[in-house]
């Protein structure tokens, strides 16, 4: 090798190296930042391993109570939904109550410092084992949240039992605790530590490291503390948090324990507050749009700051990030331990609008905000939302981006039928989108705030939301329910939940009561009403506010408080029709237009209606000539087997048919449309038989199989879909020679009918008319068809058929594929068949259910509300030939999961579904 190579080769290991040491510092840089970034805030979920204990009865718990309740004299399960709520009994504190140490938790939410409370000296608790380091908690239960310590059941069967049929027969009541122990490392010790908890069912206390910190006891309510003080940084740290769920304290069922994700934030000691970000749209047109964004910042530091503020926006389309916008930055001194408000604006060009399909989409952003300190960044916060124009006109309904869009909705319990109160984002979405399906294009959160991640899921799918978070104020509706802390708390829940849910484009509305017994006290309700329409516009002026009555009339002072009127049964009116006439209770003409005339400036919903009930596939004869009717023993009810006639007729007394409230509101177009009660079944509120475990109000059963109503609400909601439902099933083997009446639905104008090929007439609808009936088909055995017509042509066509006996078992799955992440769900339908696939109507075969690979049955289900089999088992009866079987994948654990149905004298099914880990991107 002579000097010249040697020479080229040192001046190529240069170059390499020049080239490489430009490459790794700029790796370093990008680590650098991404560092910076990833330290400036740490939101970590922390719902795995925590350890779980219950006393066996209220009686045996320890003595580290919030405050003293009233003595359980009596509680009436059963006690009819419009029942008059009764005024609070006076309470004698006679024992030592941990409730002077909670209430400052809630201090930030109270806008009078003056009324703030001062936390007295001590520390409560501090010597009980549950909340120190060194307890063995080893043989605790280790659970995963979110948990629901009821829904295992079992279900309490004696009505003599603490809980009945109103509140679920679940054993929700009790006293509990969750212990976790967490490491901060040190250097996290200049940190801000934060545990932000989104749903605890209730009284709920926390301790770290065996220091009270704070609570909140509204079991809905989303909060958070801040656990800076008591943090042992580089070590572990004992959180111990008690939980203590009254006896009848709902009228539904409430479910247990830390039901929904539990978080812990690490900031820096400048930072935005937790839902410290409000952000707004106005001038919003097809070409612009004013973006306008208030952000509450917080200084835990020593000394005042000087802080600049960046705000970007990005157009959000899926897992993608598009900036298209930055704000001006904002510098400002911010004051040591004090909160600074700031507030920027920009103008977009040719923005994405939000708005509801299938008309519209629900195009989303997300504007991402940082803050510097000498150029230094210390916080990064991002809040999602979407730009949108919503107009309530009072004669003509709600407007959204200049559209008109009629208000499709249903009321939603909290709970997922056999999963409980544990909130799951697969079986929430599971709901919305057979909700969907059947056109429903709103939801109203009966009657509490919902998990923040439904009101993710209603963004991104484009549902309006009705957003609910009281069902009493300071008058009862059951013994030990949220008016006993209302009080003192109502103030701290309406501001909390409010910053919690404003940001998102889905809630069109603040609904502040549901039915409150301040209905019936004249001016004193009307005055505590305006208090809370007053701290709602303070934290949202934005948005309309509105309670819902259900006895408040035109000429009373309760409805003048708020912007939307809204009305529970009085728009079709309550007990008002002949069949109803005998029955005791509230009782109403029709209001839509008094209404309308005693307030021409406002809006008018109906935020509840129908409440008609039914058991899914049961058919009770006869079957009532009119289009409402009471459901009673004998007529549309069974008392023995605790069915309701799926006809869809019957009423809870003081509802309504759906063919009904359709004709009200076709009669009312100012009306702006409403919500059914109810969507889907819920656990708890079994009227008309108490003895059951569940409602029949919902459009589609707790196992998430459609009634009958389902498509009755389509044939309407949906016009320009061909459809067309027969009902009942064509399997009556004693009944050959007799009468049962046919139904069908359909978004035709007509149809005709035939049984085994035989005409049995024609018939259109008339008008104010949503359902074509032949009551006088004599039965035999055979094929029924209906084919429908529209505007003269050829429609849609339904068949059902008379099936033969139960000969196989099928397994059947939309979801073929799920995440290995611990939470991920399938839902499997299990159906009986005879020989040539025909679903067996009356089938009640037990069913055994086994599994195999990466995946655990946690629930079987079949719709039946009288069914008190418990939620875990693996084995169920089919109801009318259907049940359900719910899978959850395993964390981690890859593979096929093999599904088994066996049934005695059935051929048995089997199942594969693939588990695959979960893949993050960019």
């Amino acid at each position: 090798m002579n000097i010249y190579e040697i020479i080229r080769l040192l001046r190529i290991g240069i170059l390499i190296f020049l080239i490489a040491s430009i490459f790794n510092v700029s790796i370093l840089a990008i680590n650098k930042i991404n560092k910076g970034s990833r330290n400036s805030r740490e939101k970590i979920l922390i719902n795995e391993g925590w350890r779980f204990y219950k006393y066996n009865s209220i009686e045996e718990a320890d003595s580290l109570i919030y405050d003293v309740r009233p003595e359980l004299k009596e509680n009436q399960d059963g006690k009819p939904a419009d029942a008059e709520p009764t005024e609070a009994e006076k309470i004698l504190i006679t024992k030592f109550v941990l409730k002077p140490w909670i209430l400052p938790t809630g201090n930030e939410f109270i806008k009078d410092s003056s009324k703030h409370y001062i936390r007295p000296k001590g520390n409560p608790g501090e010597n009980f084992p549950f909340v120190k380091l060194n307890y063995d908690d080893s043989k605790w239960e280790l659970i995963n949240l979110p948990h629901d310590w009821a829904i295992k059941g079992p279900f309490l069967k004696n009505n003599d039992k603490e809980v009945g049929g109103g509140m679920g027969r679940l054993p929700s009541p009790g006293v509990a605790w969750y212990r976790k122990k967490i490491f901060i490392p040190k250097e996290d010790s200049n940190k801000c530590i934060y545990l932000e908890i989104e749903g605890a069912m209730s009284y709920a206390m926390v301790w770290l490291n065996g220091h009270l910190v704070g609570g909140w006891p509204y079991g809905y309510a989303s909060w958070y503390l801040n656990l800076t003080p008591y943090i042992k940084f580089g070590e572990d740290n004992q959180l111990a948090i008690r939980l203590d769920n009254p006896p009848a304290s709902s009228r539904w069922y409430p479910g247990g324990g830390i039901y929904r994700n539990v978080w812990l934030i690490k900031t820096n000691s400048i930072h935005v507050a937790n839902w410290g970000t409000f952000i707004t749209t106005k001038n919003v047109i097809n070409n612009s749009a004013d973006i306008n964004i208030e952000i509450i910042i917080n200084n835990h530091s020593k000394k005042n700051e000087k802080v600049k503020v960046i705000t970007e926006i990005f157009s959000l389309e899926g897992k993608k990030k598009k900036k298209i916008a930055e704000l001006k930055p904002v510098e400002t001194t911010i004051i040591n331990q004090k909160k600074t408000k700031i507030e920027s604006s920009i103008t977009i060009k040719n923005p994405k609008l939000w708005g509801p399909p299938p008309t519209q989409f629900p195009n989303l952003y997300v504007a991402i905000t940082k803050l510097f300190v000498e150029n230094k960044l210390v916080d990064t916060y991002e809040t999602k939302f979407g730009i949108r124009s919503i107009k309530f006109n009072p004669d003509s309904g709600i407007f959204v981006n200049g559209e008109r869009i009629e208000i499709k909705g249903v009321n939603l319990h909290h709970d997922l039928g056999a999963l409980g109160a544990a909130f799951n984002l697969k079986a929430a979405l599971r709901q919305l989108k057979l909700l969907r399906e059947m056109g429903c294009n709103a939801i109203r959160t009966a009657h509490n705030p919902p998990a923040p991640e439904f009101l993710e899921l209603t963004d991104s799918l484009g549902f309006l939301v009705v957003d609910e978070i009281f069902d009493v104020w300071e008058r009862k509706k059951t013994p030990l329910d949220f008016h006993l802390i209302f009080p003192e708390w109502h103030e701290q829940d309406l501001r909390a939940f409010i910053r919690r849910d404003r940001n998102h484009p889905s809630v069109i509305m603040w609904s502040l009561g549901n039915e409150v017994g301040e209905q019936y006290t004249g001016e004193d309700g009307a005055a505590i009403g305006k208090r809370l329409n007053d701290i709602a516009k303070e934290e949202d002026p934005t948005r309309p506010t509105t309670a819902s009555m259900n006895y408040a009339k035109p000429d009373m002072p309760f409805p003048k408080v708020f912007d939307v009127i809204s009305l529970n049964y009085q728009g079709e009116g309550i007990r008002d029709a002949e069949e109803y006439k005998d029955l005791q209770g509230i009782k109403t003409p029709p209001l839509y237009s008094a209404f309308h005339k005693a307030f021409p400036d406002k809006l008018i919903l109906s935020s509840e209606n129908a409440a008609a009930v039914s058991s899914r596939g049961t058919y009770i004869f006869p079957v009532t000539k009119s289009i409402s009717a009471p459901v009673k023993d004998g007529l549309g009810g069974d008392p023995k087997n605790l069915y309701v006639s799926a006809y869809e007729l019957y009423t809870a007394p003081f509802g309504s048919s759906a063919d009904k409230v359709f004709a009200t509101l076709d009669k009312h177009p100012f009306v702006a449309g409403g919500f059914v009660w109810s969507g889907w079944d819920y656990l708890g509120e079994p009227t008309p038989y108490y003895s059951a475990r569940s409602s029949y109000f919902g459009i589609i059963d707790l196992a998430g199989f459609k009634k009958d109503r389902f498509y009755l609400y389509q044939s309407y909601w949906r016009p320009e879909i061909p459809m067309a439902h027969i009902l009942p099933h064509w399997n009556w083997k004693e009944s050959t020679g007799k009468i049962i009446p046919v139904h069908v639905f359909t978004s035709g104008d007509e149809a005709e009918l035939f049984l085994n090929g035989k005409s049995l007439g024609r018939k259109s609808k008339a008008r104010y008319e949503y359902r074509l009936r032949w009551d006088d088909v004599v039965y035999e055995p055979g094929e029924l068809k209906v084919v429908a017509y529209k505007n003269g042509k050829l429609w849609a066509e339904d068949i059902v058929r008379t099936a033969g006996a139960p000969v196989q078992l099928k397994l059947e799955t939309d979801d073929k594929i799920i995440k290995a992440d611990g939470k991920d769900l399938a839902f499997i339908t299990v159906k009986i068949e005879d020989d040539k696939e025909n679903v067996c109507p009356l089938a009640d075969n037990l069913i055994k259910f086994s599994i195999e690979g990466p995946g655990e049955i946690i629930a079987t289900d079949n719709g039946n509300p009288a069914d008190l089999t418990p939620f875990p088992s693996h084995q169920r009866r089919a109801f009318n030939g259907l049940a359900l079987v719910i899978v959850r994948s395993m964390k981690d654990k890859e593979g096929i999961i093999r599904i088994k149905a066996e049934s005695e004298f059935l051929k048995s099914s089997v199942l594969e579904i693939k588990c695959k880990k979960v893949k993050y991107s960019d």
